[in-house]
């Protein structure tokens, strides 16, 4: 099983497709995404027209996928699903592309890990609905172009900065995703607990809110947690005593921070005497890799204010010590630590 905190899909969130809003009007937070995306289904239809490629940027768990199913429901087209590091060879490209209907949407996860031969192949597809299928080998070989019915491409990456500039600039819209708010996440926990037939009042489904980390999939995750301490104990309603102790158990703190989001502050406060250190140092230090650091906990960490990061490398802020238990120290090294 997966850390039960980590944004990035598991198989237990399989649970929850069936709670994915299919509309905009249902869809939770990101209100200037919706607002662009709404502009841009409404003027395709009216055209008569396919929406124009989308590139959906951002974090794991904020919903890429679920605005992805929403525009093909939207636009009434059927939604084909895959990732980049699952098409290896143009060929897998072209059989993806050939079997597109007109109008349909094909959502491609971790766009920026597709290999560059098989970039190459989508901009013709992405620009003209044309596919270039080189046939034949050595001097021989030749170019065949053919046409493909048009296609809305809906990519999604959590790393933009990987995404080549030919790819990107061929997407019409690109929006970024970013955390939700405390309010949203606890509209999202009250929305899951109706679906899944959970009794929640306020409060509790605003401490879940608290500590999800701004990430919707966490939170749902953490209320089917819940819900199973609830179950466990024979309680019908989940409670703030079930809340607060299924969190104990869990060993999540107030901020939402784990085990081992602590260690990393600890280690930060305690071996670099609060920063700067680098992330390569901090890796080695806490016993992990450095590319797991920076993207699994650190974005987090930063958004929530317990950690900066400066030219040197990263400082606990005052919110990191404090999330510590303890009091900033060193203030006099050179770099001011603020929430």
């Amino acid at each position: 099983m997966g850390r039960l905190l980590s944004s990035e899909p598991q198989n237990e969130d399989e649970s929850f497709v069936s709670i994915r809003p299919l509309s905009l009007g249902e869809y939770i937070g990101q209100s200037n995404v919706k607002e662009r995306l709404s502009i841009a289904i409404q003027a395709a239809k009216i055209r008569g027209d396919v929406l124009d490629h989308v590139l959906l940027a951002g974090p794991p768990g904020l919903g890429k996928t679920t605005l992805a199913t929403i525009i093909a429901h939207e636009t009434g087209g059927r939604l084909h699903t895959t990732s980049g590091p699952v098409i290896e060879r143009q060929g897998d490209l072209a059989a993806v592309l050939t079997s597109l209907s007109s109008g349909d949407v094909l959502f491609i996860d971790e766009i920026h890990r597709l290999p560059h031969a098989v970039e190459e192949v989508l901009y013709a597809a992405m620009e003209d609905f044309k596919l270039d299928i080189l046939v034949g080998k050595g001097p021989g070989a030749r170019t065949v172009r053919l046409s493909v019915n048009p296609f809305t491409l809906v990519g999604a990456t959590t790393r933009s900065g990987l995404l080549t500039p030919p790819l990107r600039n061929r997407f019409g819209m690109v929006l970024e995703l970013d955390f939700y708010k405390v309010e949203e996440l606890k509209t999202i926990v009250e929305r899951t607990a109706r679906i899944l037939g959970v009794k929640i009042d306020d409060a509790c489904a605003m401490e879940i809110a608290k500590r999800s980390r701004g990430t919707p999939r966490v939170a749902n995750r953490l209320l089917k947690r819940i819900r199973d301490f609830a179950t466990v104990k024979s309680k019908e309603e989940i409670t703030l005593e079930i809340v607060e102790e299924a969190f104990k158990s869990m060993n999540i703190d107030e901020y939402g921070l784990d085990e081992t989001d602590r260690k990393i502050l600890t280690k930060i406060a305690h071996d670099y005497r609060g920063g700067p250190v680098g992330l390569n140092a901090l890796a080695a230090t806490v016993g992990m890799e450095a590319e797991t650091i920076s993207e699994v906990y650190e974005p987090y960490l930063l958004q929530g204010g317990f950690i900066a990061r400066t030219s040197r490398g990263r400082i606990l802020t005052t919110k990191g010590y404090s999330a510590i238990g303890e009091s900033l120290i060193n203030l006099g090294n050179s770099e001011l630590r603020s929430d």
